[in-house]
């Protein structure tokens, strides 16, 4: 496969702060690449350092093969859409576009045959006169990418690109700007807090957590088979237990908890008997009062505390005897009307829908 993008063993250090720590991936051309992180993780660093807005302290950045090492960023075959767009109030929709081929000198009718090609490639066919304050929210962000697009880079870089939209505009765009990516076929790299926006668009993508990658994988990979506790946590919700191993058979363990449940679970781990785990296990992953023919699921009983309405992502919020809270999704395929605040219902889960690791000491 060709790459757009790779980078290896990149470091950035400020003082004896490290916000970027051997960090390396490569981005295949025309695919849709994010590094999903919290704040503070070292993503927009890592992101600037490509575009060539930070200098690394170490490793190299290569782009289409060409070492970007003392690259600046004016002469980079990338483009930056930031999360305020940075539009400009003053020029209507073409004029914006226009904006960096003029930089370029290319000549007018050029200039018009790209900006009406690339406005019918962002989905805004006929809105080359529009002022930038007539546009909505999303139509704004299209203009900013179209700005970019039209100089043609073999990488797109978004910095939180949703940031700014409200949480219905936002939902919609990542619909939009998945479409948007597969239609112009040219590689993004987008950074992000949410994972939502990661799950929903990606390609692959790359889970970042102080300045280092703790798992890059596919969407499915990333949400069914986290290979860190910092994963396991940061995509998508799980309940968790502690507690200590009894038995250990290949891949599977027998774990009792601190609250005295004995449960069975599989594991990323080698959990040697006596050592503490983690435990994972999704709120989709619970079965609410199971048939009793379903054998080998580990089975408690709950008091339902809340019930959490939510459309589709509907949830019930309980607690075991002793006081722990999970959280368990309602399956849209039957209906828990019937389901009350301070219910005792049974709940149980499969031992291979949940995830352990080795517990910090």
């Amino acid at each position: 496969m060709d790459n757009d993008l790779s980078v290896n063993n990149l470091v950035k250090k400020f003082g004896d702060f490290s916000a970027v720590d051997e960090v390396s991936f490569s981005v295949e051309r025309g695919s849709f690449f994010s590094i999903l992180g919290p704040s503070g993780c070292g993503k927009t660093t890592l992101l600037r350092m490509v575009a060539g807005f930070e200098a690394p302290t170490s490793g190299t950045i290569e782009i289409r093969g060409r070492d970007m090492t003392g690259v600046p960023p004016n002469q980079r075959p990338v483009n930056l859409v930031f999360q305020h767009l940075a539009l400009f109030p003053m020029m209507n929709v073409a004029e914006n576009i226009a904006f960096g081929l003029k930089r370029r000198k290319v000549d007018s009718a050029t200039i018009r045959k790209k900006t009406d090609e690339i406005l019918d490639r962002v989905g805004l066919p006929g809105y080359a006169q529009q002022r930038i304050d007539q546009l909505s929210g999303g139509q704004k962000q299209r203009v900013a990418i179209a700005r970019c697009l039209v100089l043609e880079p073999s990488v797109l870089l978004l910095d939180e690109p949703l940031g700014a939209l409200d949480l219905k505009l936002r939902e919609q765009m990542k619909v939009e700007l998945k479409k948007l990516q597969s239609r112009v076929g040219t590689t993004f790299v987008y950074i992000t807090h949410d994972q939502s926006e990661a799950l929903v668009m990606s390609d692959r993508i790359a889970v970042m957590n102080k300045g280092r990658y703790e798992q890059i994988g596919t969407p499915p990979q990333l949400y069914t088979q986290p290979l860190t506790p910092f994963v396991a946590q940061f995509v998508g919700d799980n309940n968790l237990w502690t507690g200590k191993v009894t038995e250990q058979e290949g891949d599977e363990i027998v774990i009792q908890t601190d609250d005295g449940f004995v449960f069975r679970a599989s594991t990323q781990d080698r959990i040697s008997i006596g050592r503490q785990a983690d435990l994972y296990i999704r709120p989709e992953s619970i079965r609410i009062q199971p048939p009793a023919e379903v054998e080998g699921l580990n089975r408690f009983g709950v008091t339902v505390k809340a019930v959490l309405f939510d459309g589709a992502n509907s949830r019930i919020l309980t607690v075991t005897p002793q006081e722990h809270e999970l959280l368990i999704a309602l399956p849209q395929n039957r209906t828990f009307d019937h389901i009350e605040v301070g219910q005792s219902i049974e709940v149980g889960w499969h031992p291979e829908s949940a995830v352990c690791f080795r517990a910090k000491e």
